[in-house]
């Protein structure tokens, strides 16, 4: 993978969960909610792989 590819992907991923975070904060959900929420799409992507 070209090395500019990599660094606008990681840019990508960075200003994405920024702007996550600034929704969740706009919308005053729990942050306890929002981890949780976090929690199981990393428990559903790990589950993917083992399939």
């Amino acid at each position: 993978m070209p090395l500019p590819l990599f660094l606008v992907m990681i840019a990508f991923v960075i200003a994405a969960a920024g702007a996550t975070l600034a929704l969740a904060f706009w919308v005053q959900a729990p942050m306890v909610a929002v981890a949780l929420a976090a929690l199981a799409g990393s428990l559903m992507m790990g589950m993917r792989q083992w399939r």
